[in-house]
């Protein structure tokens, strides 16, 4: 069997670790190093890594880390039972909506956290 984990690069972990654990519900699990804080969400672990803006994270590219609003093609769902309850919380721990959608499937709002990672919150 495969598990699969997720890693998010934040500029700030204390602050990251307040908004995943209080905004978003996530549980701790426990400090990894320095830099490092372990998380969990029903079957899945996220792990949050403190890495400076300006960093490079691949040798062979000239990227570097920034922090500022981002897209990707892939991100993470969040599915809960109150959109709208979560998106508060989100926004309270200094996350933002971007909007949203709904239909017969039921409504999905689309976020970012403080350090710009996007992510969508699904009714389930």
């Amino acid at each position: 069997m495969i598990k699969i984990s997720v890693s998010i690069d934040v500029s700030n972990l204390k602050k990251a670790e307040a908004f995943y654990v209080e905004a978003l519900g996530c549980k701790k699990v426990r400090d990894q190093g320095d830099n490092m804080v372990v998380l969990s969400v029903e079957n899945s672990d996220i792990y949050l890594q403190e890495k400076e803006p300006g960093t490079n994270p691949l040798k062979s590219s000239d990227v570097v880390r920034d922090y500022k609003r981002h897209w990707t093609p892939i991100h993470l769902d969040f599915l809960c039972e109150n959109v709208d309850e979560l998106v508060s919380k989100i926004l309270e721990y200094g996350g933002s909506h971007e909007g949203g959608d709904s239909g017969d499937w039921g409504s999905i709002a689309y976020c970012a956290d403080p350090f710009g990672n996007g992510f969508c919150i699904i009714n389930e």
